[in-house]
Formats: C-alpha cells, structure tokens, sequence
C-alpha cells in the first residue's frame, strides 16, 4: 500500500486492529496518509461474505484483512470464497494465521489468498521472532509495480525478496540472519511433516472437542455458539457469573503450574481462553486442565449475589 489507499479491516475481537496482533500491524504496514475502515462486530462473531461485499463495495479498498484463528475471541473466521469476493473488487486479501496454522485447515492457493503470514511461536512451538510470509502473483504483481518507495526499510518487500533469492538480480544484505531461530523453525517444520499437515489438524480438531465436553461436563459455557465457527487451537469460555477470572488465572498457575489467560481488549473480562497448540494439544493437557479448573472453582472466592 501507500498513502491515500484504502484498507478495509473487519474487526471481530482484538487481533484484527486496535489491540494485540493487528493493532500492531497496523502501525507499521501503514505508510501516512493510508486510510482503514474498520467492520467492527461484537466479539464471538465472524463476518459473512455478504457483509464483507458491502464492506467492499461501499469501501472500494486494495486490501482487505482478515484473521483466521482470531484468539482473543476464539473464532474461526471461514476463508472459501473471500479471495474470490474480493478479486471481483480489485482487491488483495490479506489474512493472519499466527494462532491457526498448523492447527486449522487452510489452502492459500484454493482460497484466493493474495498475502498469508504467521508466527513460529504458536502450533509451530518454535522461539518466538520469526515470522513467515507468502505471497500470490498478484500480490507479487503490486509490489513490484509500486510507484513509490517504501517508507519502511525493515519491511521493504523487494528488498526482502532479494536478500531470500526470489529475484535473479545479485543479493543484496538487508539484515543478518537469526540463524538459530531458523534452524529451530525448520526442525518445528520437520516435527509437523513427519507426522502429516492433515494428521496434525485432525489432532487439533479432535483434542479440542474433547475439552469442549469436559468444559460442559463443568457446567462451563463456551463462548462462540457456532460449533462450526470455534478455533480448534484457543478455546474461550463464559467466564462464570459471581468469579473474578483473575483469580481463577492465579489459581491454576499457583497450585498447578498451568496458564491460561482471560481476555484480551474486547473480550477482557469476558472470557478464559485455553491454548492447546502444537505439542500441547493432547487429551492428557486436557484432563489436567479440567482437574484444575474443577479444584479453582471450588476453591476461588465466589459472590453469589
């Protein structure tokens, strides 16, 4: 993008903009004079493709960005058919996988996705700093016909390409190489092709509906209705009227040495959120998440008015 050029963001929970992941993007993607609209819903839910056609043809943005595994909230956002829509407006889809892939299924060629990226940190259970990045022709296509230069050098994209030997032009050095990190990213590859991309989110999917039923068997509610609509990688639970989450958290990390969080921007206060993520997506992480949670609920503080 440069400026003047519309961006068009739904905005389900916090990781698409103002907040975490996206608020951050936001920050340094955007040259000056870049404008966003945001889609803003409640969070918990997920945009339609109808919505985002409006979206789309009241907007007329290049760029439309979208959250696969939107975390703070737990929702799955569908993908089919969005880069389709949007190619019919003459615009990129951009869509961030940090907390989803590995986890859930995605096919960026199938699904029309110009620009893909992800974290090592999550169900690649790699170091965290190093980001992955794919581009479609299109999105190739716009970089390199940009009338302008990048106001940003650490995101110089041509630059990038060059320093990684996708142009036949002589290597330039832009930065040196964390070279550990990628050795671990490539051996959290290796982990997941030795036991099968679709292997891995079957487990994913799978593991995380057995905590969906023992969450219910506590008489916890989920906090995404739509079965079909949950992220398989980060669950997110009601929390439960007359408890503090805060201590609920404490509790679990003080007496059984096990993390989860609460919310995160909208979602605060709203919501628990469990990962199971890569290596710890296992039935075992399961059963002993729910013997925690069982003891904090009958031992944390509880206002019964």
């Amino acid at each position: 993008m440069w400026p003047a050029q519309h961006k068009a963001v739904p905005n389900t929970g916090s990781c698409s903009v103002c907040w975490g992941r996206g608020g951050s993007l936001l920050t340094v993607l955007l040259p000056p004079g870049a404008r966003t609209h945001q889609m803003i819903k409640d969070p918990g839910g997920h945009y339609t493709k109808q919505e985002v056609e409006e979206g789309l043809a009241q907007h007329k943005p290049v760029l439309l960005f979208l959250t696969q595994g939107e975390s703070s909230s737990g929702v799955l956002q569908p993908l089919d058919g969005y880069g389709e829509l949007c190619h019919r407006y003459q615009c990129l889809l951009l869509v961030d996988t940090v907390a989803s892939l590995g986890g859930a299924p995605i096919h960026m060629d199938q699904q029309g996705i110009d620009i893909l990226y992800s974290g090592s940190q999550k169900v690649l259970n790699a170091p965290p700093g190093t980001a992955l990045i794919s581009f479609s022709d299109k999105a190739k296509n716009k970089i390199y016909s940009r009338k302008t230069k990048p106001y940003s050098f650490y995101l110089d994209m041509k630059w990038l390409a060059n320093f990684w030997g996708c142009d036949d032009k002589p290597r330039m050095y832009h930065h040196t190489t964390p070279v550990i990190s990628l050795f671990s990213l490539r051996e959290s590859l290796a982990l997941i092709a030795e036991e099968g991309l679709e292997n891995s989110w079957r487990r994913h999917r799978d593991v995380t509906a057995y905590l969906h039923g023992r969450l219910q068997g506590l008489g916890l509610q989920l906090f995404v209705k739509d079965p079909t609509l949950r992220l398989p990688t980060v669950t997110t639970i009601a929390v439960p009227a007359g408890y503090d989450w805060r201590d609920i958290v404490k509790y679990l990390m003080d007496h059984f040495s096990i993390e989860i969080t609460g919310g995160l921007g909208p979602s605060l206060g709203k919501v628990l959120r469990i990962g199971l993520l890569g290596c710890n997506a296992t039935r075992e992480n399961v059963d002993r998440v729910i013997e925690a949670l069982q003891e904090a609920l009958q031992r944390c503080p509880r206002n019964k008015l």
